[in-house]
């Protein structure tokens, strides 16, 4: 297996993109292996290290299907319904409360 290639932090050339900055152009990896690394040093413990992909073999997002607005719609009620009260509070309940907040 070859070395991957690595860059020092903003000094990537144009052609690569990290994960982040493919999914704001609407693209995904599609399946590509990871063709270079970023390393930024740090004073007392290693490199923070993004891997970066090739845009020329990235795909588009593939777009939301009416089932998947469903499921996320119906998960985003679930995460607002009160388990005590069984009503919607109107806002996403901390789970470090575990209830709305007139309940707590």
């Amino acid at each position: 297996m070859a070395a991957l290639p690595v860059f020092r932090w903003h000094l990537a050339p144009d052609g690569y993109a990290t994960l982040r900055q493919l999914r704001a152009r609407g693209l995904r990896p599609g399946g590509q292996p990871v063709a270079a690394q970023l390393e930024r040093p740090r004073r007392r413990r290693g490199p923070l290290v993004a891997y970066l992909y090739r845009v020329d073999l990235a795909r588009p997002v593939r777009p939301m299907t009416a089932a998947k607005w469903a499921a996320l719609a119906k998960a985003n009620a679930a995460r607002r319904t009160c388990p005590s009260c069984r009503r919607d509070a109107g806002y996403v309940i901390p789970a470090s409360l575990g209830t709305c907040v007139p309940c707590a």
